[in-house]
C-alpha cells in the first residue's frame, strides 16, 4: 500500500503575554480526519522565529516552571543582540535554538502516542506578534 501526506495549517492566537498554548487536543482532531485508524507520523511545525514546540506536562506547574527557566534564559531587558526596534521581543529570535520549531510524534491507530501526562504545546515568548500558525502534517 502506498504512504499518503495530508497537511493543514491551523491559526493559534497566544496573545500579548509570554505562553504555553496546548495543540493535543488539535493534533487530535486533525489525526482523525487524515489517519483514519492508520499508524504513521505526525509533524508539527511553527514557521515564526520566536516559537516552539514541546512535549511536556501541562497544568501540574511545569508549565509554569518552563516559561520561568527561559525567562531565565533570555532577560526582558536590553541585553539581546537583536533589536528590531520594538520592545516585548527581548531574545525571543534565540527560543527555536533551545524549544525547536518542530516535532515528529508516532501515531498508532490513528491516535497520537504521548504519554499520559504529555501534552503538546506551541511555546511564544515574542509579546509583539499574538498570531501564530502550526503547520500540522501526518505521513503513513
Amino acid at each position: 500500500m502506498a504512504g499518503t501526506f495530508t497537511t493543514r495549517t491551523i491559526n493559534i492566537t497566544t496573545g500579548s503575554t509570554e505562553t504555553l498554548h496546548d495543540l493535543t487536543n488539535a493534533c487530535s482532531a486533525f489525526l482523525r480526519e487524515a489517519a483514519h485508524g492508520r499508524n504513521g507520523l505526525l509533524n508539527i511545525f511553527s514557521r515564526h522565529a520566536t516559537s516552539g514546540l514541546a512535549i511536556i506536562e501541562t497544568g501540574a506547574g511545569s508549565d509554569d516552571d518552563l516559561l520561568a527557566a527561559l525567562r531565565d534564559i533570555f532577560p526582558a531587558d536590553d541585553r539581546s543582540q537583536d533589536r528590531p526596534g520594538s520592545p516585548g521581543r527581548s531574545s525571543a529570535p534565540v527560543l527555536p535554538a533551545l524549544v525547536p520549531p518542530h516535532a515528529t510524534l508516532p501515531v498508532v491507530d490513528g491516535e497520537l502516542e504521548l504519554g499520559a501526562s504529555q501534552s503538546v504545546v506551541l511555546v511564544s515568548t515574542d509579546r509583539v506578534s499574538p498570531e501564530r500558525q502550526v503547520r500540522l502534517s501526518f505521513l503513513s
